[in-house]
């Protein structure tokens, strides 16, 4: 029975530890993507400055 406690235990422990880096990599890729946002912008600004219609981004294939 005490065995079966202990694993529990270390599962457990295990679990939590997981649960925190799930939490930390969760933080760390909304902040990635907020600045992949402001990045595109900032391209798509110097694009239009640079005397471009409309960012590439923003248009659409031609296929479609």
């Amino acid at each position: 029975m005490q065995q079966l406690e202990e694993r529990i235990a270390h599962l457990t422990r295990a679990v939590e530890d997981l649960s925190d880096v799930v939490a930390r990599q969760s933080d760390e890729i909304a902040l990635l993507e907020r600045r992949v946002r402001m990045l595109m912008e900032r391209a798509a600004e110097a694009e239009l400055d640079a005397g471009g219609t409309a960012a590439l981004a923003d248009q659409r294939p031609p296929h479609w």
